[in-house]
């Protein structure tokens, strides 16, 4: 299973949200950069990184940012947060972003999403944010009264390459994942299921690792590190386990 731990860029920084609350976030004192060379050195392969800035206006922000984790690392990025058009895409791929996940752009517009999927095969990841089995968009402001498992019903055969299912009532709370309707999600999806949301402790990265669920292809890892619930040594010795 692969851990992707996580970076959240707002302002430049290195933020975490809870529930996706802008105003309930945190800031960090590492920078994104820094942030990305601590993962590199314990010996993470991926990482997930969310632009917020992008995820608020509907365009790349933070893109230098990606560029420069890219040269100065070799590390396989999936990266988010505003991507709402082609162009966006080819800007991330061509700074060596591993996959571009798309959220708000492609739930409203589904023609975008398979467009996505055929020029950049194996690029496309799909974000899936949920609240109450309703998937949110908008930098999570906005719910629909559109089920995830619907949706993902009608694109799922677009060729998405991965699927993170995010439960937006459990992100940043670090009340252990929803490992239940992600293991629904994977088990209708075409491609690989990412976990999101809620992880509290190295209990709930071994406890997805024990759902021996091969759709599930990994788990992201966000406020526990920072607030240093999960060391980074003891979840280094978790990769390849």
């Amino acid at each position: 299973m692969i851990i992707f731990p996580a970076i959240d860029i707002k302002d430049k920084k290195c933020v975490r949200l809870i529930k996706g609350d802008f105003a309930n976030k945190t800031e960090y004192d590492t920078s994104p950069v820094d942030q990305a060379a601590k993962y590199k050195d314990h010996g993470f392969k991926n990482i997930h990184i969310v632009d917020l800035d992008g995820a608020l206006i509907g365009k790349t922000v933070n893109l230098n940012i990606i560029k420069e984790i890219v040269s100065k690392y070799d590390l396989k990025i999936e990266v988010g947060g505003g991507v709402r058009n082609i162009e966006s895409i080819k800007q991330y791929i061509e700074s060596g972003a591993d996959k571009v996940i798309l959220g708000s752009g492609a739930i409203k517009n589904k023609e975008f999403l398979k467009e996505a999927c055929g020029k950049f095969k194996n690029k496309i990841a799909l974000g899936l944010d949920a609240k109450d089995g309703n998937l949110s968009i908008s930098g999570w402001k906005e719910n629909l009264n559109i089920k995830t498992i619907d949706f993902l019903k009608e694109v799922n055969d677009f060729g998405v390459s991965r699927i993170i299912y995010t439960d937006i009532n459990r992100d940043g709370m670090k009340t252990s994942p929803n490992y239940e309707e992600t293991v629904k999600i994977a088990e209708i999806s075409n491609c690989p299921v990412v976990i999101s949301g809620g992880v509290s402790s190295i209990n709930d990265i071994r406890k997805a690792k024990e759902l021996d669920n091969k759709k599930i292809e990994g788990i992201i890892v966000g406020k526990a590190i920072y607030d240093g619930d999960i060391k980074l040594d003891e979840l280094a010795e978790e990769i390849g386990a």
